[in-house]
């Protein structure tokens, strides 16, 4: 059974206020709390009990699938792995993402490594929130891990956006790509106090006409530290862009490696980074609106991560 301060997690990071259509698997406090499948999509759980493989048929068109997770329980480590096989010419929603409440002294710890396998001509959009909370002195770490291979033709969309309560992050993607595949990632990223969040993408444009599009927004405050690392492959005639766009406040530090490789004459490749403080006039304004200082500094940050 899901608790209130589990359902609370739920809205927070899939938006979720009650039961989902269509298939779903919700884990809490490292156990399956309730599943459903359908008749085009599958979710199995590994026999070792490590995670579960969803199964997407051919064609299936307009369906979706949550699987998020949430931990309550102070102290709780654990490691998920989930695999995703989406069949050909398949157009699907997924849902995924994390909440941690920890209210105790003790660290509280998801691993969830999700891996897709994309067929032919098929469309992902791949949603994915991390969010913490409670007042305990134990720490809230995610290290998500995402691997995606991507069949011809094929197309994947995904957003990540983690903006509060997450103490300790290292967020890992790595792509390969085959002839005309498509990806496009958005990340949204927001750190304050003494929290700590690593980006790591690498993506491998193997096909010929392939592309990707890596966007990272970003906001540092107080004493956080933030690390963006970026590389974009390009193996055959291919397109490749990635950015990085981040906001610095307080004493927050901000560092951005893109790193672009190009083993093909054809393939044309671009990165872009930019650091940079509120600038005053935006913030002076917003004051002669009637906002204070501290409001107008947050409008202007909420507008940047929309």
């Amino acid at each position: 059974m899901i608790d209130e301060i589990q359902r609370t997690l739920l809205e927070q990071v899939a938006d979720l206020h009650a039961v989902p259509e269509g298939a779903y698997n919700i884990r809490a406090n490292g156990k399956t709390a309730e599943r459903n499948t359908t008749a085009n999509i599958d979710i199995v759980s590994k026999e070792d009990g490590s995670g579960i493989d969803i199964h997407i048929k051919p064609g299936t068109k307009h369906e979706s699938v949550h699987i998020p997770v949430v931990l309550s329980q102070s102290g709780l480590k654990e490691t998920v792995y989930n695999d995703f096989y989406i069949g050909e010419d398949a157009d699907v929603v997924i849902v995924a993402g994390c909440g941690i409440d920890n209210c105790g002294v003790q660290d509280s710890e998801h691993d969830g490594i999700h891996r897709f396998f994309i067929g032919k001509n098929a469309k992902v959009k791949y949603i994915e929130k991390h969010y913490g909370s409670g007042d305990g002195d134990g720490q809230r770490i995610m290290n998500p891990g995402t691997e995606v291979t991507m069949d011809e033709g094929s197309y994947m969309e995904m957003e990540t956006t983690q903006i509060k309560g997450v103490d300790s992050t290292i967020r890992t993607t790595k792509a390969d790509l085959a002839a005309g595949a498509r990806l496009v990632i958005r990340e949204r990223l927001l750190t304050h106090g003494r929290q700590s969040a690593i980006s790591k993408f690498n993506v491998s444009l193997n096909g010929e006409d392939s592309s990707a599009n890596v966007i990272s927004r970003s906001v540092a405050k107080e004493e956080s530290y933030q690390q963006f690392i970026s590389t974009i492959n390009g193996n055959a005639k291919c397109a490749g862009h990635t950015e990085c766009d981040a906001i610095i406040m307080d004493n927050a530090r901000i560092s951005a490696v893109p790193e672009l490789t190009a083993n093909n004459p054809d393939a044309a490749l671009i990165h872009e980074a930019a650091i940079g403080k509120i600038a005053g006039e935006q913030i002076i304004k917003l004051m002669t609106l009637g906002l204070t200082e501290a409001e107008a500094e947050e409008q202007i940050v909420n507008g940047f991560l929309k």
